[in-house]
């Protein structure tokens, strides 16, 4: 499936987080920016590098308006220890049936160690209080995606 475009609507999503609690993409418009970010799985080096990073750095974040949306296919148990373990300060939402990383078009081929197999793409989207995609990220270095991203926003705030 091909990645949404900039400058379109983010495809509508409604997931469970750490807590059993119902997030919607739609409850953040008109409000907030919302980075979408998709993981393959929690409690891994890169992704706990990535998500502690989101972490370390949420007072500036805020600061842009941008809420942290962390998109895995792994259950709601496996994302309460994740968060528990690494006092993480934003939602994990379990995409367990990857649907949602479908629409997305991050999920698909992957290779490990000689191995394919089926998983979720390391990607980030920024989607602006419109609803709208502002700005896909498909290179994510798990040690400066949050610089990354607070550079984007600042951009996007700055220009509209």
């Amino acid at each position: 499936m091909a990645l949404p475009k900039v400058g379109k609507v983010a495809p509508a999503f409604s997931l469970l987080n750490q807590d059993g609690k119902k997030v919607s993409l739609k409850d953040f418009k008109g409000g907030k920016n919302v980075l979408v970010y998709f993981y393959p799985k929690a409690l891994t080096p890169g992704c706990t590098t990535q998500a502690c990073g989101l972490r370390d750095n949420k007072s500036k974040l805020s600061r842009q308006k941008l809420v942290v949306l962390g998109l895995s296919p792994d259950p709601v148990a496996k994302l309460v220890k994740f968060r528990e373990k690494e006092k993480l300060n934003f939602d994990l939402l379990s995409d367990e049936d990857h649907k949602i990383a479908e629409k997305f078009g991050v999920w698909g081929l992957k290779k490990f160690m000689g191995r394919e197999y089926m998983g979720v793409n390391r990607m980030s989207f920024l989607i602006g209080m419109d609803g709208k995609i502002k700005h896909v990220m498909d290179k994510v270095n798990t040690k400066t995606h949050h610089d990354d991203v607070l550079s984007i926003v600042k951009d996007l705030n700055k220009n509209g």
